[in-house]
């Protein structure tokens, strides 16, 4: 007797063999059989003539933690297919952290990760696991995130990582890849991770290397004079090249102005490769991004944290230096800013700073000081994208191009807060398993979901995921192969894609008939 059936489709293992025709049977949380099930007795059975079968998506990339606690079915993810996120990524989390560090640091990411409870116990690595296990929709996997270490360790202050601060912190380290993270992550521009020099990251990738596990990187672009060779992409390599770790840099893709060059972001990366360092890569199918608008100012204004960050920004004088600074540096987008989410005005959804600017007669850096200060720091954004259709087309074929490669993977970069968020949160898998794969070619439907499942699977070292197998955890998507699209745009995000229909985590459907079910089953992996 199966508890579920799913019958009649064509199976896409997640391996990057060719699919084929067969039942695929569920008993409890796992796969108990593949084959012709037709005469099997069931509780239950889903259709999927016509369709196909593939392991559920791996998402090795998100900011989902905040929305998994406020709104654990998930929908934005789960209906993309999605069955296993990552959290912790970036370098910027909430664990481990002692109770006023989490409210303290909770308060500087409500801008990307919104407003969770204000009460848990994030102390651990295991205690923030247990807030997710069995508790959301989907799997749940956590890399140890850097930023927030230091800021257990050392406070939100621009101090060196040295002697029994390093210890305490690569103790850290360890005791949360012991409690069952996945890895290790730094950020670009989170606060305080960007106060680090090179030789603290060597030192907290040792452990990480010595456990088999793998340092995620986003390239620092704050402080690059504290960083190796002046550039993040150098330091990643670096640190892989004195620790062994093995490296993964994340969302690593052409933009506008490198559009059509994959040969200049792999500069520095290929030839290393080449030598035998070991890195990969995830990538998402937009020409642009999302962050936290409170992480592009200036270092020296982040000291001490949020209550001494509002002070400077309401002091006449602080507030013109960090605007002077902003309106300056050619690496903060401020022309492209539009707020995806607004802690108190939240009219303010869907404004440009542009617009905000002309509206005060002040100058982008004031503007975004301004908002920063009204709304208490709660203040993410997205970037609009280029205004040329030809750039993104080109930008689509490079994600395209990069994603044939051998050592790249999907991931959505969810940035789940507001009313305006980025359309990756509700399309990325979709539409590079739909759109772009459709549109562009390149790669073969069973490759397309081997980047998806196997792949990251393997990377991170998930139990017993990523593939359609006997013994595997029965985390499964049923979906159209020619007709699943995205259909969330920047102009309108909060839209679900379509020819996805169901759903299945640790047995249990989750997605039915494109409705969710409420069921929680998801699992604090690995």
């Amino acid at each position: 007797m199966f508890d579920l059936v799913v019958s009649g489709g064509t199976v896409v293992d997640g391996s990057g063999a060719p699919g084929y025709h067969a039942d695929v049977g569920v008993g409890g949380e796992t796969i108990a059989a593949i084959g012709d099930l037709g005469r099997a007795e069931t509780r239950r059975v889903i259709d999927a003539t016509g369709l196909v079968v593939a392991p559920g998506f791996i998402d090795p990339h998100t900011h989902a933690e905040g929305a998994l606690l406020t709104d654990p079915q998930h929908p934005m993810g789960l209906r993309q297919g999605i069955t296993t996120e990552f959290l912790g990524i970036d370098g910027m989390s909430y664990a481990p952290l002692s109770a006023a560090n989490y409210r303290l640091y909770r308060r500087w990411l409500a801008g990307l990760l919104g407003d969770p409870p204000e009460d848990l116990d994030m102390s651990s690595v295991a205690a923030f696991r247990r807030h997710y296990h069995r508790k959301v929709a989907v799997n749940t996997a956590y890399l140890v995130p850097f930023a927030t270490v230091r800021l257990e360790v050392l406070g939100f202050r621009d101090a060196p990582l040295r002697g029994r601060d390093l210890e305490a912190a690569g103790r850290l380290v360890r005791e949360g890849l012991e409690q069952g993270a996945v890895g290790f992550s730094t950020g670009s521009k989170y606060y305080p991770g960007p106060w680090a020099e090179t030789a603290d990251l060597i030192a907290l990738c040792e452990p990480v290397a010595a456990a088999g596990s793998v340092y995620m990187c986003e390239p620092r672009r704050a402080n690059l004079e504290r960083a190796h060779g002046g550039d993040g992409v150098a330091e990643a390599l670096e640190i892989a090249r004195r620790t062994g770790v093995r490296l993964h840099f994340a969302h690593y893709r052409t933009a506008p102005e490198t559009a059509g060059r994959i040969d200049v972001i792999m500069r520095l990366i290929d030839p290393a490769k080449a030598k035998g360092l070991d890195v990969t890569f995830d990538i998402y199918p937009y020409p642009s991004g999302s962050t936290i608008a409170v992480s592009y100012l200036p270092g020296w204004a982040q000291e001490g944290g949020p209550d001494a960050l509002l002070r400077r920004l309401a002091d006449p004088g602080d507030r013109r230096k960090v605007a002077e600074t902003l309106d300056h540096d050619p690496s903060v987008p401020l022309d492209q800013l539009v707020c995806s989410y607004v802690g108190k005005e939240k009219a303010l959804e869907g404004m440009s700073l542009v617009d905000l600017a002309a509206r005060a007669g002040c100058t982008l850096g004031e503007a975004l000081c301004d908002l920063l200060l009204s709304e208490e720091l709660r203040v993410g954004h997205v970037a609009a994208p280029p205004r040329s259709v030809a750039l993104w087309r080109q930008v689509s074929r490079d994600c395209m191009q990069l994603l044939s490669r051998p050592d790249y993977m999907v991931c959505s970069d969810i940035t789940p807060a507001g009313s305006v968020p980025h359309p990756r949160s509700y399309g990325a898998f979709p539409r590079f398993l739909g759109r772009l794969r459709r549109e562009f070619g390149g790669l073969s439907l069973e490759a397309m979901v081997h980047r998806m499942t196997d792949r990251p699977a393997r990377r991170f070292g998930l139990t017993r995921r990523g593939r359609i197998d006997r013994g595997y955890f029965a985390d499964l998507v049923v979906f159209d192969s020619e007709h699943v699209i995205d259909t969330a745009t920047y102009d309108d995000p909060r839209q679900f894609p379509v020819g996805i229909p169901f759903v299945v985590v640790n047995g249990e459907v989750a997605v039915d008939d494109e409705r969710l079910t409420g069921v929680l089953a998801g699992q604090a992996v690995p």
